[in-house]
């Protein structure tokens, strides 16, 4: 099975969506009217960005951002179920002043590359714009009403935003994973990236490699939209395999409930019953379990990803 391609633009764009979100649990969306230029400006301040050397790199790392939780983390510094990943990345959130409310604040921008904050800032004015309208496409391919995500859950959303370099991978080398099998944690991830193959979906027990097509936008469900939909929409299992040869640039962009809203499942009338059979969750988690606002959620997946950094700044 392949990811599903979706045109945003096309009249059958809920339609489509829902199918996906049914079977796959990821889609990749043309016709969503991001500019290219937007997106390679974004690349090319994240290349020049990571080029810079450790100790410059170091200035803007996220202990340096507290509990806003901004800034650079280096190569391994990551964990996916307690394996360090294959990866460095830079953390970004919206622009907020300083506050006493975790992953909230201001972000730490590198002296050294002026332009990552203007594309970094226009890109994720895009992403919000293009998942707010993907969302609604989505509450109406539930028989919802178009404005229902961005009324019950996304009028003040969790924003975040990342930019990883997943390095190359060495020949002959055993087989080393970007960032292991894991699920999001919100509600909806919308990912470009520079054209490099690596991302794999785990669909019907199978992984399926995802078009690297670097135009398509690729979305993916996260839990709490699996479990507003009572697994009608399920977040589906990925991972990022390093390729041999040059590195990969990923802009993951997260759309998530408001910090403060509590995620219940949704009132949906239609003739969808429960697999008897369902492969159980990466993790084993019951996200029918799941209570109490958004951020306790958020902020306890957060402190297993950077354990030590956690007790450091969140405590």
């Amino acid at each position: 099975m392949e990811v599903p391609v979706v045109d945003l633009g096309r009249a059958d764009a809920p339609a489509a969506i829902d199918r996906a979100c049914r079977t796959t649990g990821f889609f990749a969306l043309r016709g969503h009217g991001v500019p290219d230029d937007l997106r390679t400006a974004v690349l090319d301040a994240s290349r020049r960005f990571f080029d810079l050397p450790v100790e410059v790199k170091r200035r803007v790392s996220l202990a340096t951002g507290g509990t806003a939780w901004r800034g650079w983390f280096p190569l391994g510094d990551e964990l996916t179920s307690g394996v360090p990943d294959l990866k460095e990345g830079f953390y970004v959130g919206r622009e907020l002043p300083p506050s006493d409310v975790p992953l909230h604040g201001p972000n730490v921008w590198p002296a050294e590359v002026p332009e990552l904050r203007t594309a970094v800032t226009a890109w994720m004015t895009a992403m919000e714009d293009l998942g707010q309208r993907t969302l609604a496409a989505m509450a109406t391919g539930l028989g919802l009403d178009a404005a229902w995500f961005r009324r019950e859950l996304t009028a003040d959303p969790t924003v975040l935003f990342r930019v990883f370099r997943y390095p190359p991978h060495p020949d002959a080398a055993p087989d080393r994973w970007g960032v292991g099998e894991h699920t999001d944690y919100g509600l909806l991830t919308l990912l470009a990236h520079d054209g490099t193959p690596g991302l794999e979906v785990k669909v019907g027990g199978e992984w399926v490699e995802v078009d690297p097509d670097p135009q398509l936008v690729v979305c993916n469900l996260g839990d709490m939209l699996d479990r507003l939909t009572l697994g009608r929409y399920r977040s589906t299992a990925h991972r990022v395999r390093n390729v041999a040869g040059h590195d990969r640039i990923s802009l993951p962009f997260f759309l998530d409930p408001g910090w403060d809203v509590v995620v219940r499942p949704v009132p949906i009338d239609d003739d969808w019953v429960a697999p008897l059979e369902r492969s159980e969750r990466w993790d084993r988690a019951d996200l029918t379990t799941v209570a109490g606002p958004y951020g306790d959620w958020l902020l306890a997946k957060v402190r297993k990803v950077f354990p030590k950094l956690a007790d450091a700044v969140l405590d």
